[in-house]
């Protein structure tokens, strides 16, 4: 059957947005990053491109992230990096989607219609909000609907999301701000101050995602 317009799921992260497609998957994953002209407020570049910017820019260009401690900051520049993608997947199309929108599980009920604002704003026909953690293990694939409990820690780029989950719901969750971008900040602090060497939050984010492990790894020969 033919549909006219295709659902999302959109993780809305402080460092990176996903969006997945039924059938599709993940079909976008770009840093939250919009450059803008700060003379005239126009956006220069969204995504990946903006996030190349950081640090190489000419005073008159500012790349920033709109969200902060996976909340929104910035609600225009929310709404603008929103609208950018959606476009990108779905084009011009004439029915609007709904979308499913990942928040912290600590979040404002002014936190929650910022987000539901800014996704309406972008283009969206519905807006519906899902927990972090309890989006995490229906990815996960847990089973969910036994009465005992199962424990999910969510760790993004401004906070870390722990719950516990029983029966199809969340029992208890609590959320803190501590998460990857305080990993990335101690790495850089860390080498300059054990090797003297300065590197930029790109280079130690790859040096997070390549070297970090939850689990002890063997030590290669």
């Amino acid at each position: 059957m033919f549909k006219l317009s295709r659902d999302l799921g959109i993780d809305l992260g402080t460092a990176n947005v996903l969006v997945y497609t039924e059938g599709k998957g993940i079909v976008l994953r770009e840093p939250s990053v919009v450059a803008i002209d700060k003379n005239s407020g126009k956006v220069l570049q969204v995504g990946a491109a903006a996030r190349n910017m950081l640090g190489r820019t000419p005073g008159n260009v500012v790349a920033v992230r709109p969200l902060r401690n996976g909340v929104i900051s910035d609600y225009e520049m929310t709404e603008k990096m929103l609208s950018h993608f959606m476009k990108k997947i779905i084009g011009y199309s004439p029915v609007k989607p709904r979308v499913v929108v990942c928040v912290p599980s600590g979040v404002t009920e002014v936190e929650e219609r910022a987000v539901i604002s800014a996704t309406m704003e972008a283009g969206a026909r519905r807006v519906y909000l899902i927990e972090e953690p309890f989006a995490a293990a229906l990815g996960a694939q847990m089973d969910l609907t036994a009465p005992n409990g199962r424990m999910v820690v969510d760790i993004g780029g401004g906070t870390t999301d722990i719950a516990v989950l029983s029966v199809n719901d969340i029992a208890t969750s609590s959320s803190i701000k501590v998460a990857g971008d305080t990993f990335d900040e101690t790495i850089i602090a860390y080498m300059r101050r054990r090797h003297g060497l300065l590197i930029g939050a790109n280079t130690a984010e790859e040096v997070k995602v390549t070297i970090g492990c939850v689990v002890e790894r063997p030590e290669e020969n």
